[in-house]
């Protein structure tokens, strides 16, 4: 028994030691020494250096209510220099009427590969820079208030982000609740090029995330977007810009510029996003989705 505890003790002894190793490469990296604050002040909550599913510009609402409940699968393809990610995303939409709608979304499972410098840079603390990650799951109310009027479409959208997305030592989600909401308008036109109807559309809104600086707990950004629709029973074709303006000059003022294709099948669809990154959020993303529909 004597030697056996002996044993046991050795072995938690030779982890340990190890343990204390293992993160040897990233306190001499960023001059990390006891006493100062821990690992995760060193990583910044911030758009500009965490993965493209942190904290990424929400999709844009066109002032309109979708019909149809639905279920959505998505694979999404992001590209970066330095960092290659790929992720499979699932969204829940269910309108209770046309003035009301509820909708759950988020990653369901996320792959990547992050280079030395990027990793570095972030202050991650996944030595080899690669692996699978969780995404955060958000949750959202949908309320129309203008509709087919002389006044245009108005459709209020309230969503909350929670803290569920992991690995946070590898800068790749938040670890941090948040929320946002926004208020959108547009005004249809119909048959504006042959059987094609527009409807041009904006809004604006606030979003507002925690972070982990003692000082400024919370960052608060101005939302906004804009963008121009064509439509016929079989298409959707749409081009938009959008972004939000955090305060704190962090990297946390991201722009894209979406252009996203949907095809009705019958009584489901298919659609495919490109997201281009112009400001802050600099990756390009291809992503591919299914639509299950459904009165």
């Amino acid at each position: 028994m004597k030697r056996l505890l002996i044993f046991i003790l050795a072995c938690f002894s030779i982890v340990f030691v190890q343990a204390q190793d293992d993160w040897s490469w990233w306190n001499e990296t960023h001059g990390w020494e006891p006493g100062m604050l821990g690992w995760r002040s060193f990583i910044t909550i911030s758009p500009g250096y965490l993965g493209p599913n942190a904290l990424p510009v929400p999709d844009v609402a066109n002032g309109l209510l979708e019909a149809k409940k639905s279920m959505q699968v998505s694979s999404d393809f992001h590209f970066r220099t330095g960092d290659h990610t790929q992720n499979l995303s699932g969204r829940f939409y269910c309108p209770f009427s046309d003035k009301i709608a509820i909708e759950l979304y988020g990653v369901l499972l996320e792959h990547y590969a992050m280079s030395d410098a990027i990793r570095d840079e972030r202050a991650a603390r996944d030595r080899d820079g690669s692996g699978l990650a969780f995404g955060d799951l958000y949750f959202g109310t949908q309320i129309q208030l203008v509709k087919d009027r002389r006044f245009p479409n108005t459709l209020v959208r309230m969503v909350g982000k929670t803290a569920s997305g992991r690995p946070f030592d590898a800068a790749r989600y938040s670890d941090s609740p948040g929320y946002y909401f926004d208020i959108s308008f547009s005004k249809e036109i119909p048959q504006i090029l042959g059987e094609l109807n527009g409807l041009p559309f904006a809004s604006f809104g606030f979003y507002s995330w925690q972070t982990n600086d003692m000082n400024n707990l919370q960052n608060d950004a101005f939302m906004y977007s804009a963008g121009f629709e064509l439509s016929n029973e079989k298409w959707k074709v749409t081009n938009s810009v959008s972004g939000y303006s955090g305060y704190k000059d962090e990297r946390d003022q991201p722009v894209v510029y979406t252009f996203s294709a949907r095809r009705e099948l019958g009584k489901n669809a298919l659609q495919l996003n490109y997201i281009y990154g112009l400001h802050d959020w600099k990756y390009q993303t291809i992503k591919l989705a299914y639509l299950w529909q459904w009165k």
